[in-house]
This record gives structure tokens, C-alpha cells and sequence, in this order.
């Protein structure tokens, strides 16, 4: 018997665009298999798997990047394996990817750990937490240095399996209505943050706001809320937050490099053929490294279009970064104690970054104060 497959084009392997996703994402209707759950789509040796994500549809980066993995898939296997993206809400609210890969409602998930944090304060480690590892440090720690081996475990009981899909970089502090020059100024401030920045800018006094991405520049011009953090440059241009407040702080104390994630039903990976397990892992890896550049480049050339805007982008004086350390110190203290995961994570997360910052102050860190020195004018 002769199997039907699919042409698709093998050049556009590591240069797939935005461009023509809509062709490649509309699946043609096939016969479901009586496979347990989650329930796979067959046609000959065909998959068709369903993909969850947290972010609103073509949203910079982050959403972009899961649409790029998807043809990525549908490309690296020739066609073997096709992922439907949903965007947030389309399949289920951006809170409920992990369950939805958990229960095989979706076979896979694209987010950050953070999100699902609550299931088990661990998690938080994987995305990023307060003043906590860069892009590269991270990769190192989940790739070569132990982290990943924790993630998996940490995911297990939820029958889920991660794979790091990437990282936002560095980002901005958040917009603020005016400047912050001692931790004081903090106390009463209502801004809209998420996750452990939250918690730790909630015990210096500030009100933490929860805003979905489209109702933060109007909330934040409006005086509902006195500052706003969302990304980095580019992601923020793309909200308009220039319009909104006059002053940007960068970095984020608590996102030095938030990290993305695909998440898999594990009982649907290992039904997958080893070749077909290889794809997803490759693309995976791939999308990582395109993820990344695309949030390091775009954030280069976003940041020109801030300050001539009028943007005053800022620091944290040290005042500030004090109160801040010894506030995220006490806070991951106490996650680490959290959980029985958690208190295996910590220690582990905790040793490898202090090594990385002994190395950074004579690799990353001095190779990058000697480069302003060398092209001050």
C-alpha cells in the first residue's frame, strides 16, 4: 500500500516566517483514531495534535514564536505530526494550559512556569525568580548543569512534560507616572505586575494590580493604576506604554531572563515514534535559540524609539536595589521551604547561581564593562 505525504519544503527549516503560517496551520478535517486519551487525529501515518497557549494571538514574541514551533514540527516531520495552535482563551483561559496538557485535553502547551505556579512554588525557579540567573546562565543551569532533570521531575506528577523554548532577556522594570529614588516611594504605588515581583513590591507597600495586556496603557493613562510592568521595549512600544507614563526602568529586578516553555502530554510523547520525539525536542532547541535573538534584537532597535519619544529610561538607585534584594532574598527563602519540590529546587538553583556570578564578574560582566569603557567617547 502507497502512503500519501505531504511536499513541504525542507529550505525553510531555520528561516520559517511569520509569513504563510495560515496555510500551513489549516489542517484538513481527519477521522479520530479510538487511541485512550489524549485523543490523537490519525490519517495513515498521520498525527493532528492540539496546542494551548497563554498568549493572545500574534503577540511579539511570545506568540509568534509558538506559531513559528508549530510549523517548525509540521516541517521537521514532514508532515507526520501538525499542531493546531489556540491562542489564549480559544481553547481555554491562559490560566488553565498546564491542566489542559495535563489532562490531554491539549497534547501540548506554550507559556512560562510561573503561570502554574501555584500547583507547586518549584515551578517558579524554571521561569525565573528575583534577581536570579541571565539568558545564558539559565540555559546552562537546565541544560548542562541539572535544572532540566529537576523541571521534569518537579512536572511529573502532572503527567507533563518541558521543554525550554527560550527567553524573553532582560526586562523593563515597568512604567511609572513619576520616578522611584528610595524604597518609600514604592508604599501605596498601584501597579499592574504579576508573579514574584508582585510579592516582593507588595511587602515594600505597593498595590499589586492584575490587568490582561490590552487594558494596561488605558488603565495606566487613565490614573487607575500608577505604573505598569509588562516586558521589555519592544513588547512595550507594541502596547503603547510611551503614551502613558514618562519614565521606564530597566532592568526588572525580577525578570533578569524569563524563560518560555513547550509542555507536553507525556502519555502522547511516548506513544510518538522515536524519530517523531526527536522532531519535537529539535524543534524545541531550535525555537530557543530563535526566540531569544528575536527578543534581543528587536529590544536593540525598540529602545531608540522609546527615548525619542520622549521616555526617560532609568535605574534603580541603590537604596532601592537593596530594599529589593534583601525583600526577594526573604521571599525565595520562604518558597524554597514551600514544598517538598521546592526544597530540593532551591538549594540546587541557589549553588549554581552563585557560581555564575563569581564567573560573570570576570566573564559576561567585566567582558561588558570594558567594552563601555573602550567605546565611551
Amino acid at each position: 500500500m502507497v502512503r500519501e505525504r505531504t511536499k513541504i519544503d525542507r529550505r525553510q527549516l531555520f528561516g520559517v516566517g511569520v509569513a504563510g503560517l495560515g496555510s500551513s496551520l489549516a489542517i484538513p478535517s481527519l477521522a479520530m483514531s479510538s487511541l485512550a486519551t489524549p485523543s490523537i487525529a490519525r490519517a495513515a501515518d498521520r498525527l493532528v495534535w492540539k496546542m494551548a497557549t497563554v498568549w493572545p494571538k500574534d503577540t511579539p514574541g511570545v506568540g509568534i514564536s509558538a506559531q513559528r514551533l508549530v510549523e517548525r514540527i509540521a516541517t521537521l516531520s514532514d508532515g507526520r505530526l501538525t499542531v493546531q495552535l489556540f491562542a489564549a482563551g480559544e481553547l481555554v483561559a491562559p490560566s488553565q494550559v498546564f491542566d489542559a496538557v495535563s489532562n490531554g485535553k491539549a497534547e501540548m502547551g506554550h507559556g512560562s512556569p510561573f503561570f502554574w505556579a501555584a500547583k507547586d512554588p518549584a515551578f517558579h525557579y524554571f521561569s525565573g525568580v528575583p534577581f536570579g540567573l541571565t539568558v545564558n546562565e539559565h540555559a546552562a543551569w537546565l541544560g548542562a548543569a541539572g535544572g532540566q532533570a529537576l523541571w521534569e521531575r518537579a512536572y511529573e506528577p502532572f503527567g507533563v512534560l518541558p521543554f525550554y523554548a527560550g527567553s524573553t532577556g532582560p526586562q523593563a522594570a515597568g512604567w511609572f507616572k513619576r520616578e522611584i529614588q528610595k524604597p518609600e516611594d514604592f508604599k501605596g504605588l498601584a501597579i499592574r505586575i504579576t508573579g514574584l515581583g508582585a510579592e516582593v513590591l507588595k511587602r515594600l507597600g505597593a498595590n499589586p494590580v492584575l490587568l490582561p495586556q490590552d487594558d494596561i496603557a488605558a488603565a495606566l493613562e487613565s490614573g487607575t493604576i500608577d505604573a505598569a510592568e509588562w516586558a521589555g521595549p519592544w513588547n512595550d512600544l507594541a502596547l503603547n506604554l510611551p503614551r502613558a507614563a514618562p519614565f521606564c526602568y530597566m532592568p526588572a529586578f525580577h525578570e533578569l531572563a524569563t524563560s518560555l516553555e513547550l509542555t507536553v502530554n507525556k502519555a502522547a510523547f511516548e506513544t510518538l515514534p522515536n524519530d517523531l520525539q526527536t522532531v519535537v525536542r529539535t524543534a524545541a532547541q531550535a525555537a530557543a535559540i530563535e526566540t531569544s535573538a528575536d527578543f534581543t534584537a528587536n529590544n536593540i532597535l525598540a529602545l531608540p524609539m522609546l527615548i525619542e519619544r520622549g521616555t526617560a529610561v532609568k535605574s534603580f538607585p541603590e537604596p532601592v536595589i537593596a530594599a529589593l534584594a534583601k525583600t526577594s532574598a526573604d521571599v525565595l527563602t520562604e518558597i524554597g521551604d514551600a514544598s517538598p519540590m521546592a526544597k530540593e529546587v532551591h538549594p540546587a538553583f541557589i549553588a549554581f547561581r552563585k557560581k555564575a556570578v563569581a564567573y560573570a564578574a570576570v566573564a559576561d560582566g567585566a567582558a561588558l564593562a570594558m567594552r563601555a569603557r573602550a567605546l565611551a567617547t
